[in-house]
């Protein structure tokens, strides 16, 4: 490792109180005390945009218009502003309007946290900038509701961004704290983002508003915002049901069906319908049955048994695939 690499590397690995004293000493030239601070303001920067900055103003890709960053003391006297640490340069892109700071021709070089300070006080706002993408939300999101009931799942599959949030509801769009937020946790396996919401729709009522979901996600310093409505009944997918019983008879096996415990009651009115596939022990092929009663009577002799449900009135999705062990004690 040469010299140079030698002070990045020890740098990174000292407190910021140990990097300032190091930036200090005078072995340093001008061009390694820069380097070593913008080693430093990048992996503080990172490790900040793990979770959501309480301020941030987006500016739009390409955009000739400024962008307001307000100073969010309560005193607006005296103020200076600083950019990741640094005090803020101003020229032709950035100047003062009043106690706020104003930035125009954003570029990704100025992306990053400006931070207000007016007689002790300090505030933070991050600057980020409109992300590129344009996928549709659906490849980015998957959501799930098991039931009708005031909860439904939502996964986030994009894994380049780790600051990601929710919100349902018309006020989510706008941003800010007009919208409660549900935070995700992930999954260690997958790394996917996973969220659990909660609406306030009747379940016993018809369906006549759409669920209005946006999305707030952060990649570094860019900004990516989607929403989409819905209705409930577009993400209903039961969960699999259970085959309680197989009794065997002189005509035939009886199998009954009992709707998951996740599925609302009472069942008379949220109703399921059932798909039954079972294969004959003496021409192994696989027959299939669609039942909307609880049981059903297939022939003698199957190796294989297997059911499904869905909610056919929306015609939902169809739930996992549910296997029996009953079959393997009626193959004679």
């Amino acid at each position: 490792m040469n010299l140079v690499g030698h002070l990045l590397h020890t740098a990174i690995s000292v407190t910021a109180a140990g990097l300032l004293l190091l930036i200090d000493c005078q072995c340093c030239c001008t061009a390694m005390k820069a380097l070593l601070i913008l080693g430093f303001i990048s992996l503080m920067g990172a490790k900040g945009l793990e979770d959501f900055p309480q301020s941030y103003v987006v500016a739009k890709r390409d955009s000739s218009h400024a962008v307001t960053l307000p100073c969010g003391t309560t005193t607006k006297n005296d103020v200076t502003w600083t950019f990741e640490g640094q005090d803020v340069e101003f020229n032709g892109r950035i100047s003062m309007d009043g106690p706020n700071l104003l930035v125009k021709y954003v570029g990704k070089p100025m992306l990053g946290k400006y931070t207000c300070l007016s007689e002790g006080q300090t505030a933070s706002t991050f600057l980020l900038m409109e992300a590129e993408e344009e996928e549709e939300l659906d490849s980015l999101l998957s959501c799930r509701a098991r039931s009708y009931y005031c909860t439904f799942n939502c996964i986030w599959h994009q894994r380049k961004y780790r600051a990601v949030r929710l919100g349902l509801g018309p006020n989510c769009h706008d941003g800010g704290n007009q919208c409660s937020w549900f935070n995700g946790t992930t999954k260690s396996q997958n790394e996917r983002i996973h969220f659990d919401l909660t609406h306030s729709l009747n379940p016993f009522a018809e369906e006549i508003s759409r669920l209005e979901l946006t999305v707030e996600a952060i990649k570094d310093y860019t900004f990516l915002q989607r929403t989409k409505t819905f209705y409930l009944r577009d993400i209903i997918q039961p969960d699999s049901p259970q085959i309680v019983r197989c009794q065997k008879g002189s005509s035939g096996i009886n199998v009954t069906i009992q709707p998951p415990s996740s599925w609302p009651k009472p069942h008379s009115f949220f109703r399921l319908e059932h798909q039954i596939e079972y294969e004959r022990k003496d021409d192994g092929e696989l027959h299939s049955l669609l039942v909307s009663s609880s049981t059903i009577l297939i022939p003698l002799k199957i190796t294989k048994l297997r059911v499904r449900s869905r909610d056919p009135l929306v015609r939902s999705a169809w739930s996992e695939w549910t296997d029996s062990t009953c079959s393997t004690k009626l193959t004679h």
